[in-house]
This record gives structure tokens, C-alpha cells and sequence, in this order.
């Protein structure tokens, strides 16, 4: 057993890096359209992801050239390149264009895979350098959309205790009371660098970077991810599956954080106010989508043996909240 760390995190302006070995760069088009201008990178070889799957990733690495990894731009980006970094043996350098997911900090990539995300377990990135003037102008709904991984505590950890109460936590994944508390803190960070983070403040940013680092560690250290992962993201994985490519994380996370807070009894108006401080994008899922969704969520669940929650026993189809 080991327990993976957060990558380290430097901060520097994108137009100060200076790389001398070979670079393979794992990119999307608009991220680079919108970077690659400031960047001074003696680039070997370039691919422009964007599909989700081992295959796609295998396919597009074959004729890889470069003594180095960069991933630039958003979490597809930095997923393939974690993947491709790993599988040839080679270091990994993270630029986020947006602090949009948690997945630059992360161990794992997420793959689609018959409906679903699953993890593969690849590698953090050895170096993340931040610039937080290229954090602060990217677009403004997915600027600070990482929150949606920090609000998702809200939820996830209500399925955890849920889940507990139940008797029904997968093994290793067993209620722990003190980081469920040290996941309500980092959820309490959350909100309140909202606004700022939303505006694109570099102090908000900080802080925003800062939760999510938090989160992701606590989660290395216990093993899994049930404080910020539940419901809402099994929402978000099955309306995308109706909604198809293109949503970006926040689109499909956020109101899943809404609807399942909601069903969980919760208060969701701070909930509310802190995607809507974000720009987070609320109406892009059609009702009849989030209706259909809702309805078949339990199936959904069950189906792709998701760890236990309120998605298992939901009864009725909520009105979009």
C-alpha cells in the first residue's frame, strides 16, 4: 500500500518557464488558441485531446516524440497526458488555463467506459505551475468551476454517513468521522472564496487552489473518495451519457450537487450561491433531461456498482430545483 501525494505546485507567469529538454504536449485547441502565445516550449511532438478512452489515448500516442510531458489546458488535457506520461515511464509538467476540475492534482484519469467514469490509476503530475493572471482570464464559467469538486462534499459526505447508517460502505471505504469534519472545513473554504474566485481575484484563486489540494490529499490519505464524490457526480455521469460530449464538468456537476442536495434534505441556497458566484452554468441540462436522469438514477447506480447513496433509493422525479 502507498499513499499518492499532491503534485508540487509552483507559481510562476507561463511567460517565465523555461524547459530545454524535448517536450510532448498534450493539449486542447482552445486552451492553446488561448495560451500557446505566452509559452516558449521547445515542442518535439503535439496532440489535441479530445475523447476520454484508453483506445483514443493509445491510438493518438503511438508516434509520441519528447523527453517531457506538458499537459495544458483543462481536465481532458491533463487526464490523457497523466495517462500518457505513465505509460511511457516520463515526467509530467501541469499548466492549467482554469482552475475548471481537481483532476491536475490527482493520481488517476479519468476514462468513459460503458456509460461511466471509471479511474485508472496512473500518476500525479510531477510539477503544477500556476499563473494566476491566465487562471484569472479564462472563460468565467469555467474560471473557478473546480468548486463543483469541493461543493460535491456537501453531498458526498452526506451519502458517506448516509451509507453508514445503512451498513452499506463498500469495504476500505468505512465512515471516518474526523475527516468527514476536516471535509466540511475544506467545503467551508469553499464558500467563502466563491465570489472572489468567480471574479478571477488572485486571492480567491489561492484559496480555491488551495481547497482543492486539500481535498484531493485527504482523500490520497484515506484511500478513496466517498467525502466528495456521491450522488451528484453519479448525476452528472448518467445525464452526459444523454447530453453527449461537450459539457464541461461544472455543466453536469453543479446542478447534480442542486437536485441531490435537495432529495438529501439539505439547504441548497448556499449551495446556490456559491456556483452562481462561479459562473457555473445551471440551465444547460434540459428538465426533461434532469427529469429522465432522476428517474433512472437508482438503476444507474445499482447498474455501474457505484458505492452507496441516496442515488440508490430515490423514489420520485424532482422538480429542476
Amino acid at each position: 500500500m502507498h499513499i499518492w501525494p499532491i503534485p508540487k505546485i509552483e507559481f510562476i507567469p507561463f511567460t517565465e518557464i523555461e524547459e530545454s529538454r524535448a517536450v510532448a504536449l498534450v493539449t486542447s485547441q482552445p486552451a492553446w488558441e488561448a495560451v500557446g502565445c505566452h509559452l516558449h516550449l521547445p515542442l518535439s511532438w503535439q496532440v489535441d485531446v479530445k475523447e476520454a478512452s484508453q483506445a483514443a489515448w493509445d491510438m493518438m500516442s503511438a508516434d509520441l516524440v519528447g523527453e517531457v510531458v506538458y499537459a495544458v489546458g483543462g481536465g481532458l488535457a491533463v487526464d490523457a497526458a497523466k495517462y500518457i506520461a505513465c505509460q511511457r515511464g516520463l515526467p509530467l509538467v501541469c499548466l492549467p488555463t482554469a482552475l475548471s476540475v481537481d483532476a491536475f492534482l490527482t493520481w488517476a484519469s479519468g476514462i468513459r467506459q460503458e456509460g461511466c467514469v471509471r479511474y485508472l490509476e496512473t500518476k500525479p503530475p510531477d510539477r503544477l505551475l500556476i499563473d494566476f493572471q491566465i487562471l484569472a482570464s479564462a472563460p468565467a464559467s469555467i474560471r473557478a468551476a473546480g468548486i463543483c469538486d469541493l461543493l460535491s462534499i456537501a453531498t458526498g459526505s452526506w451519502d458517506w454517513r448516509y451509507a453508514e447508517e445503512k451498513g452499506m460502505n463498500p469495504p476500505g471505504m468505512d465512515y471516518i468521522p474526523y475527516a468527514d469534519k476536516t471535509a466540511a472545513a475544506i467545503l467551508q473554504g469553499a464558500l467563502d472564496c466563491a465570489e472572489a474566485a468567480g471574479k478571477g481575484d488572485r486571492d480567491g484563486l489561492k484559496q480555491l487552489l488551495d481547497c482543492l489540494a486539500m481535498e484531493v490529499q485527504l482523500c490520497n490519505q484515506i484511500g478513496h473518495a466517498r467525502p466528495e464524490e456521491g450522488s451528484e457526480h453519479y448525476f452528472a455521469y448518467a445525464a452526459e451519457n444523454s447530453m453527449g460530449k461537450g459539457l464541461p464538468h461544472g455543466d453536469l456537476v453543479g446542478p447534480g450537487i442542486l437536485l441531490i442536495a435537495a432529495e438529501q434534505g439539505q439547504d441548497i441556497q448556499p449551495l446556490r450561491q456559491a456556483l452562481e458566484a462561479c459562473r457555473i452554468p445551471l440551465g444547460n441540462i434540459p428538465a426533461e433531461v434532469v427529469q429522465a436522469t432522476m428517474a433512472q438514477l437508482p438503476h444507474y447506480a445499482h447498474q455501474h456498482d457505484l458505492p452507496f447513496g441516496i442515488a440508490h433509493t430515490l423514489s420520485t422525479v424532482p422538480d429542476q430545483h
